[in-house]
Protein backbone atom coordinates (compact mmCIF):
# COMPACT_ATOMS: atom_id res chain seq x y z
CA UNK A 1 0.00 0.00 0.00
CA UNK A 2 1.50 3.77 -0.37
CA UNK A 3 0.93 5.56 2.21
CA UNK A 4 3.16 8.91 1.11
CA UNK A 5 -0.42 10.25 -0.63
CA UNK A 6 -1.83 9.65 2.83
CA UNK A 7 1.04 11.55 4.41
CA UNK A 8 0.47 14.26 1.88
CA UNK A 9 -2.79 14.76 3.00
CA UNK A 10 -1.86 15.30 6.08
CA UNK A 11 0.38 17.98 6.23
CA UNK A 12 -2.31 20.68 5.13
CA UNK A 13 -3.93 20.15 8.25
CA UNK A 14 -1.20 19.21 11.22
CA UNK A 15 2.25 20.51 11.73
CA UNK A 16 3.58 17.15 12.31
CA UNK A 17 2.78 13.93 10.85
CA UNK A 18 4.86 10.97 12.23
CA UNK A 19 5.36 7.31 10.26
CA UNK A 20 5.94 4.86 12.92
CA UNK A 21 9.31 3.39 12.92
CA UNK A 22 10.67 5.49 10.38
CA UNK A 23 10.47 9.40 11.22
CA UNK A 24 8.56 12.42 11.06
CA UNK A 25 7.50 15.00 8.94
CA UNK A 26 7.67 18.67 9.95
CA UNK A 27 6.08 22.00 8.35
CA UNK A 28 7.42 25.70 9.35
CA UNK A 29 5.76 28.50 7.98
CA UNK A 30 7.25 30.55 5.75
CA UNK A 31 6.66 34.70 4.98
CA UNK A 32 5.76 36.12 1.21
CA UNK A 33 9.47 37.18 0.64
CA UNK A 34 10.64 39.36 -2.92
CA UNK A 35 13.88 37.80 -4.62
CA UNK A 36 15.22 41.32 -5.65
CA UNK A 37 17.48 39.43 -8.36
CA UNK A 38 14.47 37.99 -10.48
CA UNK A 39 12.18 40.52 -9.16
CA UNK A 40 9.49 37.86 -8.11
CA UNK A 41 7.37 37.99 -4.73
CA UNK A 42 6.61 34.72 -3.35
CA UNK A 43 3.67 33.84 -1.28
CA UNK A 44 3.79 32.47 2.24
CA UNK A 45 4.05 28.66 2.33
CA UNK A 46 5.29 25.33 4.52
CA UNK A 47 8.26 24.16 4.10
CA UNK A 48 8.48 20.43 4.49
CA UNK A 49 11.61 18.74 7.11
CA UNK A 50 12.05 15.50 8.28
CA UNK A 51 13.45 14.18 11.54
CA UNK A 52 14.40 10.53 11.40
CA UNK A 53 14.38 10.13 15.41
CA UNK A 54 10.50 10.83 15.75
CA UNK A 55 9.52 7.11 15.14
CA UNK A 56 7.55 6.63 18.30
CA UNK A 57 3.44 6.04 16.64
CA UNK A 58 1.17 8.71 17.83
CA UNK A 59 -1.91 6.99 15.51
CA UNK A 60 -2.58 9.68 13.66
CA UNK A 61 -1.49 8.10 10.38
CA UNK A 62 -2.63 4.77 10.61
CA UNK A 63 -6.15 6.32 11.87
CA UNK A 64 -5.83 8.19 8.58
CA UNK A 65 -5.34 5.21 6.47
CA UNK A 66 -8.04 3.02 9.05
CA UNK A 67 -10.25 5.90 7.62
CA UNK A 68 -9.60 6.14 4.09
CA UNK A 69 -9.46 1.97 3.11
CA UNK A 70 -12.09 1.51 5.62
CA UNK A 71 -10.22 -1.14 7.19
CA UNK A 72 -9.91 -1.31 10.92
CA UNK A 73 -6.61 0.20 12.72
CA UNK A 74 -5.01 -2.95 13.35
CA UNK A 75 -5.16 -3.70 9.93
CA UNK A 76 -3.66 0.24 9.41
CA UNK A 77 -0.80 0.12 11.52
CA UNK A 78 0.06 -3.63 9.67
CA UNK A 79 -0.14 -1.77 6.21
CA UNK A 80 2.05 1.00 7.40
CA UNK A 81 4.67 -1.25 8.99
CA UNK A 82 4.99 -3.20 5.61
CA UNK A 83 5.30 -0.05 3.69
CA UNK A 84 8.23 1.08 5.98
CA UNK A 85 9.73 -2.19 5.52
CA UNK A 86 10.33 -1.23 2.17
CA UNK A 87 10.97 1.78 2.25
CA UNK A 88 14.26 0.85 4.97
CA UNK A 89 15.24 -1.84 2.26
CA UNK A 90 15.66 0.40 -0.40
CA UNK A 91 17.28 3.21 1.45
CA UNK A 92 19.95 0.06 2.83
CA UNK A 93 20.39 -0.16 -1.14
CA UNK A 94 21.73 2.94 -1.34
CA UNK A 95 19.03 3.86 -3.73
CA UNK A 96 17.12 6.95 -3.62
CA UNK A 97 13.38 7.04 -1.69
CA UNK A 98 10.85 9.11 -3.85
CA UNK A 99 7.84 10.23 -1.94
CA UNK A 100 4.92 11.76 -4.19
CA UNK A 101 4.39 15.43 -3.44
CA UNK A 102 6.76 15.60 -0.30
CA UNK A 103 10.60 14.98 -1.28
CA UNK A 104 12.96 12.28 -2.02
CA UNK A 105 15.30 10.59 0.84
CA UNK A 106 18.97 9.71 -0.03
CA UNK A 107 21.64 8.16 1.83
CA UNK A 108 25.07 10.60 1.53
CA UNK A 109 28.47 9.21 2.36
CA UNK A 110 28.70 9.03 6.10
CA UNK A 111 25.75 6.26 6.03
CA UNK A 112 23.07 9.03 6.61
CA UNK A 113 19.50 9.95 5.34
CA UNK A 114 19.37 13.48 3.63
CA UNK A 115 15.77 14.49 2.45
CA UNK A 116 15.21 16.96 -0.45
CA UNK A 117 11.49 18.69 -0.02
CA UNK A 118 9.71 19.20 -3.37
CA UNK A 119 8.73 23.05 -3.51
CA UNK A 120 6.09 23.01 -6.70
CA UNK A 121 3.46 22.03 -3.31
CA UNK A 122 2.17 24.74 -0.96
CA UNK A 123 0.91 22.78 1.61
CA UNK A 124 -0.37 26.08 3.34
CA UNK A 125 -3.95 26.21 2.94
CA UNK A 126 -4.38 29.88 3.83
CA UNK A 127 -2.15 30.74 0.85
CA UNK A 128 -4.20 28.53 -1.86
CA UNK A 129 -4.56 30.03 -5.07
CA UNK A 130 -1.47 32.45 -4.81
CA UNK A 131 1.38 31.97 -7.10
CA UNK A 132 4.77 33.86 -7.62
CA UNK A 133 4.45 37.33 -8.99
CA UNK A 134 7.20 38.74 -11.45
CA UNK A 135 7.24 42.32 -11.56
CA UNK A 136 9.18 44.91 -13.64
CA UNK A 137 12.24 47.00 -12.14
CA UNK A 138 10.91 50.88 -11.84
CA UNK A 139 12.22 52.69 -14.23
CA UNK A 140 13.19 56.10 -13.15
CA UNK A 141 13.59 59.13 -15.49
CA UNK A 142 16.13 62.36 -14.99
CA UNK A 143 14.10 64.81 -16.92
CA UNK A 144 16.66 67.75 -15.81
CA UNK A 145 19.10 65.82 -17.73
CA UNK A 146 17.04 65.48 -20.99
CA UNK A 147 16.27 68.98 -20.76
CA UNK A 148 19.67 70.25 -20.36
CA UNK A 149 20.43 67.95 -23.38
CA UNK A 150 17.98 69.52 -25.30
CA UNK A 151 19.59 72.89 -24.50
CA UNK A 152 22.72 72.41 -25.53
CA UNK A 153 21.75 71.06 -28.80
CA UNK A 154 19.25 73.88 -29.64
CA UNK A 155 20.34 77.39 -27.89
CA UNK A 156 17.80 80.19 -28.07
CA UNK A 157 19.09 83.53 -29.79
CA UNK A 158 17.12 86.62 -29.22
CA UNK A 159 17.90 89.06 -32.71
CA UNK A 160 18.26 92.60 -32.03
CA UNK A 161 14.96 93.51 -33.89
CA UNK A 162 12.86 91.08 -31.17
CA UNK A 163 14.78 92.79 -28.28
CA UNK A 164 13.34 96.02 -29.55
CA UNK A 165 9.78 95.40 -30.76
CA UNK A 166 9.29 93.17 -27.29
CA UNK A 167 11.29 95.45 -24.51
CA UNK A 168 8.35 96.27 -23.04
CA UNK A 169 7.93 92.25 -22.09
CA UNK A 170 10.53 92.45 -19.34
CA UNK A 171 9.23 96.13 -17.26
CA UNK A 172 5.81 93.98 -17.50
CA UNK A 173 7.33 90.73 -15.50
CA UNK A 174 9.04 92.98 -13.05
CA UNK A 175 5.44 94.35 -12.17
CA UNK A 176 3.97 91.30 -12.06
CA UNK A 177 6.87 89.91 -10.06
CA UNK A 178 6.51 93.18 -7.38
CA UNK A 179 2.87 92.38 -7.28
CA UNK A 180 3.25 88.59 -6.84
CA UNK A 181 5.83 89.50 -3.81
CA UNK A 182 3.23 91.45 -1.87
CA UNK A 183 0.36 89.21 -2.40
CA UNK A 184 2.75 86.21 -1.00
CA UNK A 185 3.61 88.47 1.86
CA UNK A 186 0.59 89.59 2.48
CA UNK A 187 -0.99 85.92 2.95
CA UNK A 188 1.68 84.82 5.08
CA UNK A 189 1.20 87.16 7.47
CA UNK A 190 -2.58 86.60 7.56
CA UNK A 191 -1.88 82.92 7.71
CA UNK A 192 0.33 83.88 10.53
CA UNK A 193 -1.68 85.64 12.52
CA UNK A 194 -4.82 83.23 12.06
CA UNK A 195 -2.46 80.24 13.38
CA UNK A 196 -2.16 82.04 16.52
CA UNK A 197 -5.74 83.14 17.38
CA UNK A 198 -6.39 79.65 16.67
CA UNK A 199 -3.75 78.53 18.94
CA UNK A 200 -5.35 80.78 21.83
CA UNK A 201 -8.58 79.73 21.23
CA UNK A 202 -7.20 75.60 21.63
CA UNK A 203 -5.13 76.72 24.76
CA UNK A 204 -8.92 78.39 26.88
CA UNK A 205 -10.52 75.13 25.43
CA UNK A 206 -8.19 72.89 26.95
CA UNK A 207 -7.78 74.97 29.90
CA UNK A 208 -11.64 75.00 30.73
CA UNK A 209 -12.05 71.37 29.82
CA UNK A 210 -9.37 69.97 32.44
CA UNK A 211 -11.77 72.60 35.28
CA UNK A 212 -14.28 71.06 34.35
CA UNK A 213 -12.59 67.31 34.81
CA UNK A 214 -11.16 68.16 38.32
CA UNK A 215 -14.35 69.41 39.94
CA UNK A 216 -16.35 65.98 37.97
CA UNK A 217 -16.98 63.64 40.58
CA UNK A 218 -17.68 59.86 39.48
CA UNK A 219 -19.74 57.46 41.71
CA UNK A 220 -21.53 53.94 40.96
CA UNK A 221 -23.70 52.78 43.56
CA UNK A 222 -23.58 49.14 42.79
CA UNK A 223 -20.76 48.28 41.79
CA UNK A 224 -20.26 44.73 39.78
CA UNK A 225 -18.26 41.94 41.68
CA UNK A 226 -14.93 40.70 40.75
CA UNK A 227 -14.37 37.71 38.45
CA UNK A 228 -11.90 35.41 38.28
CA UNK A 229 -11.20 33.44 35.43
CA UNK A 230 -9.29 29.88 35.95
CA UNK A 231 -7.29 29.63 32.44
CA UNK A 232 -5.31 26.38 31.95
CA UNK A 233 -1.51 26.32 31.36
CA UNK A 234 -1.56 23.74 29.42
CA UNK A 235 -4.55 25.39 26.64
CA UNK A 236 -1.25 27.73 26.09
CA UNK A 237 1.14 25.41 25.82
CA UNK A 238 0.37 22.76 23.04
CA UNK A 239 3.70 21.11 22.78
CA UNK A 240 4.55 17.96 24.36
CA UNK A 241 7.55 15.61 24.98
CA UNK A 242 6.10 11.94 25.02
CA UNK A 243 7.75 9.87 27.43
CA UNK A 244 5.40 6.81 26.52
CA UNK A 245 2.45 5.40 26.22
CA UNK A 246 1.18 2.33 28.00
CA UNK A 247 -2.01 0.20 27.77
CA UNK A 248 -1.78 -0.31 31.34
CA UNK A 249 -2.42 2.33 34.03
CA UNK A 250 -0.46 0.72 36.29
CA UNK A 251 2.43 1.07 34.36
CA UNK A 252 1.60 4.82 33.55
CA UNK A 253 1.75 5.57 37.19
CA UNK A 254 5.20 4.04 37.61
CA UNK A 255 6.94 5.79 34.64
CA UNK A 256 5.13 8.84 35.91
CA UNK A 257 6.79 8.59 39.74
CA UNK A 258 10.19 7.77 38.46
CA UNK A 259 10.21 10.80 36.05
CA UNK A 260 9.37 12.58 39.20
CA UNK A 261 11.76 11.06 41.05
CA UNK A 262 14.40 12.44 38.50
CA UNK A 263 13.43 15.80 39.12
CA UNK A 264 10.90 16.60 36.11
CA UNK A 265 7.34 17.59 36.36
CA UNK A 266 5.53 15.00 34.30
CA UNK A 267 1.87 14.54 33.11
CA UNK A 268 -0.17 12.03 33.08
CA UNK A 269 -3.13 12.17 30.77
CA UNK A 270 -6.26 9.73 30.72
CA UNK A 271 -7.04 7.00 28.37
CA UNK A 272 -7.12 8.08 24.63
CA UNK A 273 -9.29 6.58 21.75
CA UNK A 274 -6.78 3.88 21.25
CA UNK A 275 -6.97 2.74 25.00
CA UNK A 276 -3.35 4.08 25.63
CA UNK A 277 -2.48 6.00 28.99
CA UNK A 278 0.13 8.63 28.15
CA UNK A 279 2.62 10.18 30.01
CA UNK A 280 4.37 13.37 29.33
CA UNK A 281 8.13 14.91 30.47
CA UNK A 282 6.25 18.34 30.03
CA UNK A 283 4.36 21.12 28.13
CA UNK A 284 6.08 23.88 26.26
CA UNK A 285 4.47 26.96 24.47
CA UNK A 286 6.53 26.79 21.32
CA UNK A 287 8.02 23.98 18.85
CA UNK A 288 11.92 25.56 19.39
CA UNK A 289 11.48 25.29 23.45
CA UNK A 290 10.33 21.68 23.18
CA UNK A 291 12.63 20.32 20.22
CA UNK A 292 15.81 21.63 22.31
CA UNK A 293 14.23 20.30 25.48
CA UNK A 294 13.65 17.32 23.90
CA UNK A 295 17.32 16.40 22.52
CA UNK A 296 18.23 17.09 26.05
CA UNK A 297 16.56 14.53 26.83
CA UNK A 298 17.48 11.91 24.25
CA UNK A 299 20.99 12.41 24.87
CA UNK A 300 20.76 12.31 28.94
CA UNK A 301 17.47 9.92 29.44
CA UNK A 302 15.45 8.51 26.76
CA UNK A 303 16.24 8.18 23.18
CA UNK A 304 12.80 7.52 22.14
CA UNK A 305 11.02 10.71 23.51
CA UNK A 306 9.33 12.84 20.99
CA UNK A 307 7.10 15.82 20.53
CA UNK A 308 3.50 15.41 20.58
CA UNK A 309 1.48 18.67 19.18
CA UNK A 310 -1.95 18.70 20.36
CA UNK A 311 -4.29 20.91 22.85
CA UNK A 312 -5.30 19.13 25.85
Amino acid sequence: MKIDNYISALLYRYQCVTVPGFGAFLTEIQSAKLDENTNTFFPPKKVISFNPHLKNNDGLLANHVSLQEKISYDEAVLAVQNEVANWKDQLQRRETLTLKNIGEISVNAELNWVFEPITSVNYLADAFGLSPVVTPSIQREVLKAQVEALEEKAPIVFTPERKKNYSFLKYAAAIVMTLGAGGVAYKYQYEQQFANDSLMVEKAVQHKVESKIQQATFFIENPLPSVTLNVSENAKKPYHIVAGSFRNAENATKIFNELKALGYEPISLEQNQFGLFPVLYGSYSSYTEAQTKMKEIQKSHNKEAWVLIKEL
